[in-house]
């Protein structure tokens, strides 16, 4: 008898960071992967996790191992590290699906993550799959599995099994009709049922934290782990796609002593000190966050961790502040996104100048380092509010920046308006990657994606080498590190749009 089932994390790193994928990104425990191996485990399924990112394997390397496996159903999980990347991890999964089928036509295969949940019908059509899922996933799986369950080797089926239209979530082909069934409710009860508790599946001597997470030990990045909190968010900001795999804007939270139970655990068994928490909203909920950081201080190693987490500039609380440290969070990431009020407006992202000051030194101030995450090209952008952006990102002078072009991902509202508008997107899900050879950023009307992109990479080395900036790493984190962000900068990333444009 073979697994019933396997779960494939796709790799393809080298597409989507180029040469920045070596050593600067990080490699995370893929959290999908473990919630949904949890949950059917849990349900008294026989279940592998093969991790292609962690153990940088070939496509070709992972049908071999399914093969000797012989599972009832693969599902490759492309959910992504953050919101945005599930678009950009199709590259890496569209591999591995067409070297599975390659060698085992008849192998049955799901596609589950945000960006098939956004494209359920498409993703079907184009990807070498069976089935694709609309919806988060775990429910569609197991129910999945019962319903392949019932098909007897010779393909007969029993009659009292459920059939494919009785599974929730699921997208099929019924002969040459493609049938989008009703999604799946959300889980509920998120410790009891979407726990992620199976670490003895994962490789976890392979992964690794981002190399500014430790600046000024960068030695500490491993061993590492990321864990969540909460699921979803409440906000709707135009560019971000995070709600499409759950189809509402609700916003689910674990039990905060699950939270720290899950630390305690990797703490003690794998020596992780360096944590994610992978919340696209973590300092939301005060309550919630303090109950988190107070069991972690309880432990009474707290200052031994090294943890980072997302918030937002109107969500952070300056009385929580000295907790957060407290508890072992170091870093905070903020969506600022543009230096322009307008063009924050214009994305659905309502902050003032002012505040967005005093909240970055206000977190400095008290000892969490600040990366500031900036956005050029978004639709009222033009190249004087493109420099706005890049001198308020220089004037804040964050301990870390990301420089991103703004992209149109399947599932955010930008996405639909640029279909509905004709907008020009990339030829390849490779295309929507920032860092990919082939990035192409959305135009807006008074921009082209080549200026806008150029622009996005000399923003990058400008920043990277101002005095100011270098002066405080060199004061804060020592030389070594400051040494470290210039090898960091000399990094140059080959562009195909910008390539065409010099031509």
């Amino acid at each position: 008898m073979g697994k019933d089932l396997v779960l494939v994390n796709p790799g393809g790193r080298v597409g989507v960071y180029q040469s920045l994928g070596n050593d600067l990104t990080a490699i995370e425990p893929p959290l999908w992967c473990r919630l949904i191996a949890g949950y059917a485990r849990d349900r008294g399924y026989d279940v592998t996790i093969i991790d292609s990112e962690g153990e940088n394997l070939c496509p070709e390397s992972v049908t071999h191992r399914i093969r000797a496996l012989e599972p009832t159903l693969v599902v490759i999980v492309v959910f992504g590290h953050q919101p945005s990347a599930s678009t950009q991890m199709m590259v890496g999964a569209g591999d591995v699906c067409r070297a599975i089928k390659a060698l085992t036509p008849e192998q049955p295969l799901l596609i589950v993550g945000g960006h098939v949940s956004a494209l359920p019908e498409r993703s079907l059509r184009e990807e070498a799959v069976d089935f694709v899922c609309k919806g988060e996933g775990p429910v569609t799986v197991v129910q999945l599995l019962e319903a392949l369950r019932g098909r007897k080797r010779n393909g007969e089926l029993d009659e009292e099994a459920p059939g494919l239209e009785a599974v929730q979530g699921l997208v099929w082909r019924n002969g040459g009709e493609i049938v989008c069934n009703p999604v799946a409710p959300l889980i509920g009860d998120l410790d009891a049922d979407l726990h992620g508790q199976v670490w003895d599946m994962l490789p976890m001597d392979r992964y690794r934290a981002h190399n500014w997470q430790c600046f000024g030990a960068l030695h500490t990045r491993m061993p590492y782990a990321s864990i969540y909190t909460s699921l979803g968010c409440p906000y709707k900001c135009s560019f971000c796609c995070i709600h499409a795999p759950f189809d509402s804007n609700r916003y689910r939270m674990r039990k905060p002593e699950a939270v720290v139970a899950e630390i305690d655990h990797l703490y003690r068994a794998y020596g992780v000190r360096t944590f994610k928490i992978v919340d696209e909203m973590f300092v939301l909920n005060e309550r919630h966050v303090a109950a988190i950081c107070e069991g972690i201080i309880g432990l009474g190693y707290s200052a031994e961790l090294n943890i980072w987490a997302y918030s937002r500039i109107d969500t952070v609380k300056p009385r929580m502040l000295e907790m957060l440290r407290k508890a072992g969070i170091r870093w905070l990431a903020l969506g600022i996104e543009s230096g322009s009020k307008h063009v924050r407006d214009g994305s659905d992202k309502h902050l003032r100048y002012d505040d967005i000051i005093a909240i970055v030194r206000q977190i400095q101030q008290a000892d969490i380092s600040v990366i500031g995450n900036f956005i050029f090209g978004l639709p009222d952008d033009t190249m004087e509010t493109m420099r706005e952006t890049l001198d308020l990102a220089k004037e804040l002078n964050c301990e870390f920046a990301n420089f991103y072009s703004a992209m149109a991902y399947p599932g955010s509202a930008l996405y639909q308006k640029a279909v509905d508008q004709g907008w020009a997107l990339p030829e390849a899900w490779s295309g929507f990657s920032q860092h990919s050879h082939d990035c192409q950023p959305l135009p807006t009307e008074t921009l082209p994606a080549a200026q806008i992109l150029g622009f996005r990479d000399a923003a990058f080395h400008e920043y990277f080498a101002t005095p100011r900036y270098l002066e405080m790493v060199t004061q804060r984190f020592g030389w070594e590190t400051r040494r470290h962000i210039e090898e960091m900068a000399a990094h140059r990333l080959r562009r195909k749009f910008l390539e065409g444009a010099a031509q």
